[in-house]
């Protein structure tokens, strides 16, 4: 049986404030310069994905390389789809890119722009549909969660054993034939003993995501909204701040606006490793890309992005349209930063699991808030 999601806390360097907070033994501080330099060396995360992948160096760079490349192809590829687009996969053993379509006649379209093309029935919209379906039903005590899987063309609902997930589906209409359940043996937990190393504190601590401006050019930045309710003061190194926007639950997401002394970086904490990564954009990477993940708790790990548009139900509520991943994490690694090559892809939300035998965890996307905020991440 799988375990259920938790929550994990992340601290990163994508602010830098010269102070470190104290942290709990065992926890990973990055003893940050007030004006940290991203050296750009691929070197610690080749390192990180050579350990988390079991690949060679020269496999993980190459894989490096290999994924950086197929981003324009991506886009070409989602373009020549047009409305039959249906998602697209990254294969990280044969690095090839496959965009997915609900219709063979954009096949011809898709292969011309350099990717390979798959004809499925549903497709990301389609799964999305049930999804949105899921979402507005009365889901039974024992349902974790429930995410679209576009590999293999179906959501997949987690549930704890003996749970009668069919009256979940009967309450949302939705076809069996479109749904995997899978059991799970843990319920999804909110870490409350969070900390950081390039942390916040609120009343208790979370981390840094990535540096942004709001919608009026003001600093600030991004992290989880569990994090803190609007109005939550926020101390970081001399540093302070106050949550402008936060949700939670139904998203997991949030924007600190820096009141005094907010130096902002491009740079994400490569904390065990070393050294910093420097943030280039925000292009979503395609599912079964290699990601990376850095923590004040568990330091810098790496794996795969597994699905997007997960939901799940935490025992404090219901969090929509989070990403999965097989990246371990742990308690007191919430609200830091997720990026795939130096594309920022979201903050952590939580998972389960621990960095001892792995897991799963979750993040928030951080497109939806430059979308729907006006943030823009600082890269």
């Amino acid at each position: 049986m799988r375990p259920s999601p938790v929550i994990s806390a992340v601290g990163t360097g994508a602010l830098a404030f010269g102070l470190v907070l104290a942290m709990s033994p065992g926890a990973y501080a990055a003893n940050a310069p007030l004006a940290p330099v991203a050296d750009d060396n691929p070197a610690t995360m080749v390192e990180a994905l050579a350990r988390d992948l079991d690949l060679t160096e020269a496999a993980a760079l190459d894989l490096l390389e290999a994924q950086e490349a197929s981003l324009d192809v991506d886009a070409e590829a989602t373009e020549a789809a047009g409305s039959a687009y249906g998602g697209s996969l990254f294969d990280i053993e044969t690095q090839e890119l496959t965009v997915l379509v609900t219709d063979a006649d954009a096949v011809a379209a898709v292969e011309a722009a350099g990717a390979q093309a798959e004809v499925v029935e549903h497709g990301t919209e389609g799964l999305a549909e049930v999804v949105e379906a899921l979402d507005s039903a009365d889901a039974p005590e024992g349902v974790t969660g429930w995410y679209p899987d576009i590999t293999a063309d179906t959501v997949v609902v987690e549930a704890l054993a003996g749970t009668d997930v069919a009256s979940l589906l009967d309450d949302a209409g939705v076809d069996a034939s479109t749904v995997e359940v899978v059991t799970v043996d843990e319920t999804p937990q909110l870490y409350a003993d969070i900390i950081g190393g390039l942390a916040y504190t609120m009343g208790g601590r979370c981390s840094v995501g990535f540096a942004a401006t709001n919608s009026a050019g003001q600093p600030g930045f991004v992290t989880a909204g569990h994090c803190g309710t609007v109005g939550t003061a926020v101390t970081i190194g001399n540093g302070r701040g106050t949550f402008e926007r936060s949700v939670f639950p139904g998203n997991d997401a949030a924007f600190v606006r820096g009141t005094s002394n907010f130096t902002l970086t491009n740079l994400v904490s490569r904390y065990n490793s070393g050294g910093y990564q420097s943030v280039t954009g925000t292009s979503q990477a395609a599912t079964g890309s290699a990601i990376c993940r850095s923590g004040s708790t568990t330091g810098w790990h790496c794996g795969t992005l597994q699905a997007r548009n997960q939901t799940v139900r935490y025992p404090q509520g219901t969090v929509n349209a989070l990403t999965r991943t097989n990246v371990c994490a742990e308690p007191g690694d919430s609200g830091g930063s997720f990026i795939s090559g130096s594309q920022a892809q979201g903050v952590t939300s939580g998972g389960s699991g621990n960095c001892s035998f792995g897991g799963t965890t979750y993040y928030q996307e951080v497109l939806p808030m430059v979308n729907s905020w006006g943030v823009r991440i600082r890269t």
